[in-house]
């Protein structure tokens, strides 16, 4: 039985949803692309402090200054050719232990920041029916999450659209799951099938890794470190 609590925590559910696949639907019809990053950063500041459904623990959000991201970079926005794959069903890794079943139906190929590159395209099954397309890449674990990042996941409306027949993969709208922001929530993660070997340096940044940006040599002044994160 649903209780009092219960249904206004669907009705915020509802609502956060809504808010974000109208921040998307303006994201698909601004002319700018770099304009429409500026807003979708700027929406999600918003929503991740304010909104009782934000995956940032209610105890943390006065003090919460992300989501942290990558400056805009147009060379990590690319057009995917979308070509069928061998349908094959799997089961994604999830943050909560159990899979999740989803049948790869699809390759997208795309060039960006001046490499070929390809990506599954997975139809999640029991997530609500959904196109997602996770990654991972050689920033994970190191300067973005470990477990690796969204491009797309249309059952959140998290979805880029279309341009000239090619499905619209921009890295620079690359996001974190929210499962890295609390474990209570579960989520499908980033397949080894999508594990790029590139370090796409777009997107979503862990806090920590914003801070080593800032203060590059540390508290004894050795800039060693920031070497060797650099080349990762």
């Amino acid at each position: 039985m649903i209780g009092e609590s219960s249904v206004a925590d669907v009705l915020a559910l509802l609502d956060w949803r809504r808010q974000i696949a109208e921040l998307y639907t303006e994201i698909r019809s601004a002319p700018d692309a770099r304009d429409a990053w500026e807003r979708w950063r700027e929406a999600r500041a918003r929503l991740f402090r304010e909104h009782p459904q934000s995956p940032i623990p209610g105890a943390e959000r006065d003090e919460y200054t992300g989501p942290h991201v990558y400056d805009y970079d147009p060379g990590w926005r690319a057009l995917a050719s979308v070509e069928p794959a061998e349908p094959l069903r799997l089961e994604l890794p999830s943050s909560g232990g159990e899979p999740m079943p989803c049948r790869r139906f699809a390759l997208a190929s795309f060039t960006a920041a001046g490499s070929e590159m390809k990506l599954e395209c997975y139809w999640l099954e029991d997530y609500g029916q959904g196109l997602l397309i996770p990654f991972a890449d050689a920033t994970s674990a190191e300067e973005t999450y470990g477990a690796g990042r969204y491009l797309l996941d249309t059952v959140k409306g998290a979805d880029l659209g279309q341009q000239d027949g090619r499905l619209v993969l921009d890295f620079n709208f690359a996001y974190q799951p929210s499962c890295s922001y609390d474990p209570r929530w579960r989520c499908p993660l980033a397949p080894a099938a999508n594990r790029l070997g590139a370090a796409v340096r777009a997107g979503e940044l862990l806090p920590e890794t914003v801070a080593f940006r800032a203060h590059p040599s540390g508290p004894d002044g050795d800039s060693s470190h920031d070497r060797q994160r650099s080349s990762a």
